[in-house]
């Protein structure tokens, strides 16, 4: 395989970020004279989200916050889900929180969403602070596109005038991750596994962002020479494929696009990493926003 695409580290950029605000939270400690504090809330034992939950947890120590675990069985009803929410948007000592995604089907993940404080939505999911993003608000801003961000900017990637695909129209990534892209002068383009001729729109991007949840459904002839491509598929293969070893891809077909691609996101290690620390990031700026009284600055 000959490699021709720079590499979007973001694991490196992840640590970098945490070295940054552990600083930042140290300093802040000793002014304020308390530490930031992360709550999540996990319901039910899906392995996947444990392990979630935990590599946030750990993330939040090593950065100087506060973390609590609520955890709820398998059989809890909606209404358990939403008592669990107001409880902690009414406890004074948490300063964010989120819900662990998915719920199970039973529960509502909307409405579940919805009743987060949005001052106090670590995830940035929050129909407000979705709302706050579109007419360009202060909010927090959903952490996956956050973290591609980070990743294009700390690879002095110019955007303003570029044309961008984004393939994925999710609340969570696909959607918010235009609207960012837009906000920097990006012309944006939004497109998912049903667009006609999707590998001719592709081809024309300058920056393409995968988040359509099907491994390697992006092949490297689709992409421009030279374009910049963000990987958000986190897809485990069947053990029976790769050597049996269940292997996790992308989105895209890394083979064959980091031919062709000027910068590519691996995976794992590309867009998932800074996931969590722009999570960071979210909990630590509410903390600092309730100690001013203003949520909105």
């Amino acid at each position: 395989m000959k490699m021709s695409a720079a590499i979007l580290d973001g694991k490196k950029l992840a640590a970098t970020t945490r070295t940054r605000l552990k600083a930042e939270i140290a300093k802040w400690h000793q002014v304020s004279g308390r530490a930031p504090h992360l709550s999540v809330v996990l319901v039910g034992e899906d392995p996947a989200s444990a392990v979630y939950v935990r590599n946030k947890q750990k993330a939040a120590a090593e950065v100087g916050i506060e973390s609590q675990l609520v955890r709820l069985p398998d059989s809890a009803d909606e209404s358990t889900v939403l008592k669990a929410v107001q409880d902690l948007n009414n406890d004074e000592s948490v300063d964010a929180f989120l819900v662990q995604l998915p719920l199970p089907a039973s529960i509502d993940e909307l409405r579940v969403t919805a009743a987060i404080a949005p001052e106090k939505d670590a995830d940035g999911l929050h129909p407000e602070n979705l709302g706050q993003l579109l007419v360009g608000g202060a909010a927090p801003r959903p952490c996956t596109p956050s973290g591609c961000m980070a990743l294009l900017d700390d690879a002095g990637i110019e955007l303003k005038g570029k044309t961008a695909v984004v393939v994925g129209r999710s609340a969570i990534v696909g959607k918010p991750m235009a609207l960012m892209l837009l906000e920097r002068h990006a012309t944006v383009t939004i497109c998912h596994s049903r667009t006609a001729d999707l590998n001719e729109v592709v081809a024309r991007a300058d920056v393409v962002v995968a988040a359509v949840g099907r491994p390697r459904f992006i092949p490297g002839d689709w992409i421009k020479p030279g374009a910049a491509v963000v990987d958000v598929g986190i897809n485990r293969l069947p053990p029976a494929t790769e050597g049996g070893k269940g292997k996790l891809v992308g989105d895209v077909d890394f083979d064959s696009a980091v031919a062709v691609a000027g910068h590519i996101t691996p995976v794992p290690g590309g867009v998932g990493p800074m996931t969590v620390a722009m999570l960071l990031q979210n909990a630590f700026l509410a903390a600092k926003r309730r100690e001013v009284g203003n949520p909105r600055q």
